[in-house]
């Protein structure tokens, strides 16, 4: 029987925010299967909140060393991968971002070209060398003439598996994103047979215990359901307090529920929290509702005892906290140091 206590500690435990970790941190973003990267500094700050002493060198010189890279990925979304996880992940992502690109508007200002000739003329174009979302429209659009250039590099962005390129995403430095595919990136093919079996595997090691629609919610994927139950002996199920079962690896431990869970503070769109169906394990709905605002997340979020407390952004003198209830003295001193801690990281 598991308690939403206990899925709480043990997600806290496999994510290495219980306690610090000395791994380093291409092994811990591999681990977790990559980090949130809609922005540039959420993968050092989750970086941070769980490797000690994290120096964000380590990260940026990686990407600049063509060990990790950034480009759409799990939902839709810019994660930042190893090298290795971007030739495993993408060619399983590809089907879900061609249902998710048919989806929207664009979609529908494209829809007389051939998807085969879209992807030809997005290789071809990118064949010169590495290029901006504005200049990929424009080339794209003298191939074909009556589609607007934005849409057209818009449906190539999803269709190709394109890396945004140093100096974007690096420490300290600026820079708009420049596409270039990953095989020319990375010197080689993408993986033509990925793994789904192991992908799930290594969801549970980072994510688990989960459901198929914890699975689903965190890639974006279908037949998760058939992929767990494929795995058989492999794995465990339990049952929660409403009856629900969970899939488990055998083997893994589950966290001691009185274990207890140090303030954190996690980036806007940290993975802690985005890749379970049920998030109620580490967020209260009406708490989340207050991060979402109107139009997705308004802010960097606040952990206290494992919950989400609150949000914290950046100001001209530091950071600045806005939590969502009142904490005891132990977790406001906690929440001060932390906060210090992170002041200091981040004025590197």
């Amino acid at each position: 029987m598991l308690t939403r206590r206990v899925l709480n500690r043990t997600l806290l435990q496999r994510q290495h925010l219980l306690e610090h970790t000395g791994v380093p941190a291409l092994e811990m973003t591999e681990h977790l299967l990559g980090l949130q990267a809609q922005d540039v500094l959420p993968p050092y700050v989750s970086l941070w909140s769980r490797v000690a002493g994290f120096d964000p060198a380590e990260l940026s010189g990686a990407l600049e060393r063509r060990e990790a890279v950034r480009l759409v990925l799990m939902r839709g979304t810019i994660h930042l991968v190893t090298a290795a996880d971007c030739r495993r992940l993408r060619p399983l992502m590809q089907p879900m971002l061609d249902r998710l690109h048919r989806s929207t508007v664009f979609a529908r200002h494209t829809a007389d070209l051939r998807y085969d000739d879209l992807v030809a003329a997005g290789r071809d174009v990118l064949a010169g060398g590495p290029l901006t979302s504005k200049a990929l429209g424009a080339a794209l659009a003298e191939r074909f003439p009556d589609h607007e250039p934005g849409h057209l590099a818009t449906a190539v962005r999803t269709m190709l598996p394109l890396v945004q390129l140093p100096p974007r995403g690096l420490w300290g430095r600026s820079g708009g994103p420049r596409y270039l595919t990953a095989e020319d990136w990375l010197g080689g093919p993408l993986d033509p047979d990925p793994d789904l079996a192991d992908v799930a595997r290594r969801y549970l090691r980072a994510y688990g215990p989960a459901s198929p629609a914890d699975l689903t919610t965190w890639s974006g994927l279908t037949g998760a359901r058939a992929v767990l139950d494929a795995l058989g002996e492999e794995l465990v199920t339990y049952r929660d307090e409403d009856g629900r079962t969970w899939f488990d690896l055998a083997g893994l431990p589950l966290a001691d529920p009185g274990t207890p869970a140090p303030v954190r503070l996690l980036g806007q769109y940290d993975n802690l929290w985005l890749s379970h169906a049920d998030r109620t394990r580490v967020a209260e709905p009406e708490k989340r509702a207050r991060w979402m605002g109107r139009n997705g997340g308004v802010g960097a979020t606040v952990f206290v005892d494992g919950m989400l407390e609150g949000l914290w952004r950046r100001t001209g003198d530091g950071i600045e906290v806005q939590l969502f209830r009142d904490l005891t003295r132990a977790e406001r001193a906690q929440l001060d140091a932390e906060v210090a801690a992170l002041e200091t990281f981040l004025a590197r």
